[in-house]
């Protein structure tokens, strides 16, 4: 049947216009109706190491690459965003939209031998997405109950139609987890965060900290003949130049998120032995911002956001920092998603004089320095190319007479200090907007979403009831036109109320050896498991 996901106008050419096409032609793509070859190792790099496995609770980038093969979610995508079975073979939805009816597989087994069952799908949508996952109260609002009348029907019942939740279903999104290893504890720091069991193509196998994270083959999967790989080595390299040389020797086959520095993309893509590839980032959809910690001064002051909204060149950013593989946002919502794109939004050209006449207007007059305000900033942790937004950030409001010192960490730390601990002035980041902003940008502005202690969260700690108010709109309204005007006006709000600066839409890209076939180019990119890959001549 067509989901209501399917229906959504993404035009898979306009997507690829927004996000860039194909830098070289995949090697799957050359060799079209080559025979899988089985067996052999596959070495991959992640940078940063991430602070959990499982994706559902500990979110981030590298989280999700390595998650996504030790745990399947009920459906998986193609590549024109077209629902597959995963662990549903089948599904149904009521007339009223109120009701879905997922038909499980009966041959699923997790990796610690237990039976998969509907016991395990009610478990993970109601006590952990909902409840903890950063996005999940978000995208799964309307839902009130998963009957389980047999071990292989799971019936999700939804106080009004809830169309959002087509777009959430797979397993880099929403995973379903083992009930019978986590009910009971607290999920976010259950031991098996750290060696998850999963119902995956691969069964974790070891993580040595700061070294490597093995995943072998699950030679009990239920997609029959997959994987095709014996084993994935995810080794931790942090120097930029040290993941490059890995690729260029051949000491690593693939690298699933933008692995060397930008200033290395284009040596890389000359090389005949290597693909780089910006196709399939279509789904996470990365948006770069700026975000204000509204619970200190003197960020509650409107002229002081945009300020700094004033003082950061947006273009500059694009072009230097980041090389040309991302451009200037006009707000939260990527331009690329024209169904819900906001084209009229209030923006903040780069004015320095304007920046400086609102900070003199609310009352921070430079000093005989030349400093009027002392404030950190926590770039993401994500590599080399935000550390040098960071500087980039430190010399911008330099000129408007703001001091910015830097606090550079490593992964874990970040999100413990950003998000839990909320110890910031500013920071900047990337989230993910998904296919439909409800997902993931309407987490950055709901008082709903400030969950201490969940990564990719509210880190401003916006709480505006206006914005609320539209927010939990969207999250209940059955017509489309009536939402996509709602998911515009959030998009207003959230340039006008400035809890943060919208900087960049990014280009994400991943790069792997031309021996590799089978790289899956459905739009959710180096989040994709490695089940489809082999290794060839």
């Amino acid at each position: 049947m067509t989901s209501p996901f399917e229906t959504l106008a993404l035009s898979r050419r306009t997507l690829l216009a927004g996000a860039g096409a194909s830098l070289l032609l995949p090697a799957a793509a050359r060799r079209a109706g080559a025979a899988p070859a089985t067996g052999g190792t596959l070495v991959a790099v992640l940078d940063p190491e991430p602070a959990g496995l499982v994706a559902g609770l500990t979110i981030s980038a590298p989280a999700v690459a390595v998650s996504a093969n030790i745990f399947d979610g009920l459906v998986e995508y193609d590549e024109g965003f077209k629902l597959k079975p995963s662990l549903a073979t089948s599904w149904e939805t009521s007339a009223d939209g109120t009701v879905i009816t997922f038909r499980l597989r009966n041959d699923v087994t997790w990796h610690d031998g237990t039976p998969f069952t509907s016991a395990d799908v009610a478990y993970s949508l109601l006590e952990v997405t909902k409840k903890v996952h950063p996005r999940g109260n978000a995208v799964f609002a309307n839902l009130t109950a998963v009957d389980t009348p047999d071990p292989h029907t799971a019936v999700l019942r939804f106080s009004r139609p809830s169309p959002v939740v087509w777009a959430a279903f797979n397993g880099t999104e929403t995973q379903i987890l083992p009930k019978h290893l986590y009910e009971g504890t607290n999920p976010l720091t259950n031991p098996l965060n750290g060696k998850p069991i999963g119902t995956g193509a691969f069964v974790f196998k070891e993580w040595v900290k700061g070294e490597r994270i093995v995943l072998e083959r699950n030679p009990n999967y239920w997609d029959k003949g997959r994987p095709y790989l014996d084993r994935v080595v995810f080794r931790i390299i942090r120097d930029p130049a040290s993941r490059a040389a890995a690729l260029e020797t051949g000491e690593a086959h693939y690298i699933p998120l933008n692995p060397v520095p930008l200033s290395d993309v284009a040596r890389i893509k000359a090389s005949k032995d290597l693909v780089v590839e910006t196709r399939s980032f279509e789904g996470p959809a990365p948006m770069y911002f700026f975000d204000f910690n509204l619970r200190r001064e003197p960020f509650g002051d409107i002229r002081v956001r945009q300020a700094f909204a004033h003082a950061l060149n947006r273009k500059a950013l694009a072009e230097t920092v980041f090389y040309g593989l991302a451009k200037p946002a006009a707000g939260p919502v990527p331009s690329y998603q024209t169904q819900f794109f906001a084209t009229d939004l209030p923006q903040y050209d780069y004015n320095i004089a304007k920046a400086e006449a609102l900070l003199d207007a609310a009352g921070l007059k430079k000093g005989a320095d030349g400093v009027r305000l002392r404030i950190d900033h926590i770039p993401s942790a994500y590599g080399e190319d935000y550390r040098r937004a960071g500087e980039y950030f430190k010399q911008a409001l330099k000129r408007i007479g703001v001091d910015v010192t830097l606090r550079n960490y490593d992964l874990p730390t970040y999100i413990k200090v950003v998000f839990t601990e909320y110890d910031f002035d500013t920071h900047s980041a990337w989230y993910s907007a998904y296919p439909d902003p409800q997902i993931g940008v309407q987490r950055r502005y709901w008082s709903q979403a400030i969950k201490k202690g969940t990564p990719s969260s509210n880190a401003s700690g916006i709480a505006d009831p206006e914005i609320d108010a539209v927010i939990e709109r969207i999250q209940t309204e059955g017509n489309v036109e009536k939402r996509n005007a709602d998911i515009r006006e959030l998009q207003r709000l959230a340039q006008v109320k400035l809890p943060s600066v919208n900087l960049l839409e990014l280009t994400f890209y991943r790069a792997y050896s031309a021996k590799l076939s089978g790289i899956d180019l459905a739009p959710f990119g180096g989040y994709q498991s490695l089940k489809t890959v082999w290794v060839g001549a």
